[in-house]
């Protein structure tokens, strides 16, 4: 099983605060808007966050959800990610370093009725997917929403094609469409986990 290394994530944060400019660019902010703009509901109970980096989807989540479980393996994205949340006395984000997907934060009983997967699948070799994809399988609660965000265009580190991953992850079972905006640059989907009396 492969994933992107750690290695390589922590020497792009060490060698620059925010390597993707995800907090000043505004192709970033734009499309961070649009997909807090998507979700179906105002307030969730539970979310999970895999792939948190420094935390700048986080924060406006934990504005949206009781409890926020936020993961990263890099520990230093993840340690600005908690300064952040500490400066604004945000004590409801369990901040997690995990080996995603080897390891997996513990599940609320009833599951996560929010899973947000951003710029993070591509990263996944074909079995390291199947294995993320088996988390999100067990972790989804019914009638929770999966959102998935990820850049289109094909750069070096890229495992998996985002229309394809997209795809692999609308076919988990019980996964009902809700939106789907494309474009050039970035695909936003989501899907809502029918219920067991569902069709």
């Amino acid at each position: 099983m492969a994933v992107v290394g750690v290695d390589h994530f922590e020497a792009l944060y060490r060698q620059h605060p925010d390597p993707w400019r995800i907090s000043s660019a505004w192709y970033e902010r734009r499309k961070r808007a649009l997909l807090l703009a998507s979700l179906g509901q105002e307030r969730y109970r539970h979310a999970f966050e895999p792939g948190c980096g420094n935390g700048d989807l986080t924060l406006p989540l934990a504005a949206r959800c009781e409890h926020v479980c936020a993961v990263d393996f890099a520990g230093t994205a993840l340690g600005r990610c908690r300064a952040r949340l500490d400066e604004q006395g945000i004590d409801h984000v369990e901040a997690l370093a995990l080996d995603l997907p080897n390891e997996w934060p513990s599940v609320p009983q009833a599951g996560y009725d929010l899973i947000v997967v951003s710029e993070l699948g591509y990263y996944l070799d074909d079995s390291a997917l199947a294995a993320f994809l088996a988390g999100i399988d067990e972790s989804l609660a019914e009638g929770g929403e999966l959102v998935a965000c990820h850049l289109r265009p094909d750069f070096d580190d890229r495992k998996q094609a985002t229309d394809t991953l997209h795809q692999a992850l609308g076919s988990l079972p019980g996964m009902a469409p809700l939106f789907n905006h494309q474009e050039a640059a970035f695909l936003l989907t989501g899907w809502r986990r029918n219920m067991k009396d569902e069709p």
